[in-house]
């Protein structure tokens, strides 16, 4: 497994992952404890694994989990991490009994970018803010949202090029334009190239090696990009409010617990911008994975043209939708081998343990869905493209409660899951009734790591009108 994915990494990348540099604060176990030590190493000083890790992406987690098990610490992005993978590392952590593992990990990568979305709150109030988001996800208000997903991807889809094509911009672009529709009613018009780049520089951020305001710097791009989110939510907070629309802002906006509390302005900024943000990236990366897999394997491009066709030309209603097996088979098996999220941060509260090691109060935790997609343990060949693994009669995702896990898991298990595996789905639904795409048969896409996987290249396609 690791020869297969090590096999693009360089000698220096073999350098980086072999050096040692000890950490007494995560090998330290108190005395008379019979828990073990964490194993690891902190890799080349000041920088420790950060390079390697951005480089390598799946790989580096891999290598990792191969050469130190499931829990092991490392020492990136300025701080020591201890990285957990594998389904019962994994376990103990979202299922988190004790409420031990705070998502304050996540506030040290993206809190200045993404301050007190939903994905940043803690127990009881991460709990409250969940009950008054959850009245925008009803099912009656997903089957509203669907009718804004199904006109603009309609008319996006449409309006393609074919010949030379690259999926992910298109995708990106199409991707904001629904999430404008569906969680604000009204297209983002002039300011969508900006808000777009806002984004981008938002989620790129939290992986910069230069944690502070230096012009020029990621760091840097992302607070100026916050800004013009907020400015743009913000304008737009006293219409909503006004409004008794059927998009996702109003919802919020309206959202009032039985008690009569409600989001405050802030509130409603603060979960707008990352949900928005979360909306659009994860449907753009788990569209274009599909895309990729479709145009390398013409057979599952057929079938699920085949079934798609018979569905109907569209827009198709939620219950059409959620009939389309094998094009779900696919989309689970791209999400599996491209995992949108591909780690999740926590950060201990207090002194506790994790499959009989001591962790220390106040250290980060990087958990590895991805890592866990890949593991043969519980995949049979997880390198290979094969949707039939979730078939009913196979149902390899069974294998361990989070061998597969695109959606995170625990309290925080995406909010929106079912309502984006929807949107998807429309999607891929509009691409394969009137296109047909393929990549050449040696092409192998490289997916970037720098922040959420993104390919390299675009992912260039040619398409044809069918």
């Amino acid at each position: 497994m690791a020869t297969t994915h090590m096999a693009g990494a360089t000698r220096f990348d073999e350098w980086l992952l072999n050096k040692r540099w000890r950490s007494s604060e995560l090998t330290h176990v108190p005395e008379g404890s019979a828990l073990k030590a964490v194993p690891g190493d902190g890799g080349i000083p000041l920088i420790g694994h950060s390079l390697t890790a951005l480089r390598l992406g799946l790989d580096f987690g891999l290598k990792r989990y191969e050469t130190y098990g499931p829990v092991s610490w490392m020492r990136a992005f300025g701080v020591n991490i201890v990285g957990v993978a594998g389904g019962d590392a994994t376990q103990v952590v979202l299922t988190n009994k004790d409420k031990v593992f705070s998502q304050q990990g996540w506030t040290y990568f993206i809190g200045p970018f993404f301050k007190r979305g939903l994905m940043l709150l803690d127990f009881d109030e991460h709990m409250f803010h969940r009950r008054l988001m959850q009245q925008a996800f009803t099912r009656p208000r997903v089957t509203g949202y669907l009718e804004h997903v199904a006109s603009v991807a309609a008319s996006g889809v449409q309006a393609w090029q074919t010949g030379t094509f690259s999926v992910y911009p298109h995708m990106k672009q199409l991707t904001l334009d629904i999430a404008g529709r569906v969680f604000m009613a009204s297209a983002l018009g002039s300011e969508k190239d900006s808000l777009n780049k806002a984004f981008v520089s938002t989620v790129r951020a939290g992986t910069s090696m230069i944690r502070f305001g230096v012009p020029g710097g990621r760091w840097n791009a992302g607070l100026r990009g916050r800004r013009v989110l907020e400015d743009f939510f913000r304008r737009n907070v006293p219409a909503k409010r006004a409004s008794d629309s059927n998009d996702l802002f109003s919802g919020l906006c309206h959202a009032q617990a039985d008690s009569g509390e409600a989001f405050s302005d802030d509130d409603v900024v603060n979960h707008m911008i990352f949900l928005m943000m979360a909306a659009h990236d994860t449907s753009t990366i788990t569209t274009t994975a599909a895309a990729y897999y479709l145009g390398k394997h013409p057979e599952w491009q057929d079938r699920v043209r085949a079934e798609c066709m018979a569905a109907g030309p569209g827009p198709l209603d939620i219950d059409a939708l959620e009939g389309l097996r094998d094009l779900e088979l696919v989309i689970k098996e791209s999400l599996r081998l491209v995992a949108p999220v591909p780690s999740l941060a926590r950060k201990t509260v207090r002194d506790t343990e994790i499959l009989g090691h001591f962790v220390p109060a106040d250290t980060m935790i990087s958990l590895g869905p991805w890592v866990n997609q890949m593991l043969p343990e519980y995949w049979s060949e997880p390198s290979h493209f094969d949707p039939e693994r979730f078939s009913e009669d196979r149902r390899e995702d069974k294998a361990h409660r989070y061998a597969w896990m695109p959606f995170g898991g625990g309290a925080h298990k995406c909010i929106g899951m079912h309502f984006g595996m929807l949107e998807v789905k429309t999607l891929l639904h509009q691409m394969v009734t009137r296109y047909r795409w393929s990549v050449p048969q040696d092409y192998k896409v490289r997916w970037d790591s720098t922040a959420l996987p993104a390919p390299s290249d675009g992912l260039p396609v040619t398409l044809e009108r069918l």
